[in-house]
């Protein structure tokens, strides 16, 4: 069965998609620790990131810098924390969260939930940023 992430990248359900490519994609979370919690993912589902191939593995840290870049210029915080869970969904992702506090990365605290035009608004700002 695909993962709700594999649903995400064939559009069968809606996400906030701040980057793209033939490759990866990056989207909000939809259960946020903060404002502008982004997800990066391989398209080709694999469950864990250690079994990705190193170039698989490299170029999705690459693509996550670049999202990352982005979320800073248009998040503003101290910097982008990076975590890699893996257990919640079975397919590879790397949480990029927005920093200001080390409990800001705190993934047992409550999640928070915004409006969908306020996700709207915040992925718009972030594909601004990447250009």
């Amino acid at each position: 069965m695909a993962s709700i992430f594999t649903k995400i990248i064939n559009r069968e359900i809606p996400g906030h998609i701040v980057a793209e490519d033939d490759r990866f994609i990056a989207f909000l979370d939809v259960m946020p620790l903060v404002e502008g919690h982004t997800l990066v993912v391989p398209k080709n589902e694999v469950d864990y990131i250690f079994d990705l191939d190193n170039n698989t593995l490299a170029d999705l840290t690459v693509f996550a810098k670049k999202v990352a870049v982005a979320l800073k210029r248009a998040v503003p915080c101290k910097r982008i924390g990076v975590a890699v869970i893996g257990l919640e969904v079975p397919h590879t992702h790397i949480h990029l969260v927005p920093l200001n506090s080390m409990g800001d990365i705190n993934f047992t605290k409550s999640k928070l939930s915004f409006s969908a035009e306020v996700m709207k608004s915040i992925a718009e700002k972030i594909r601004k940023e990447i250009g």
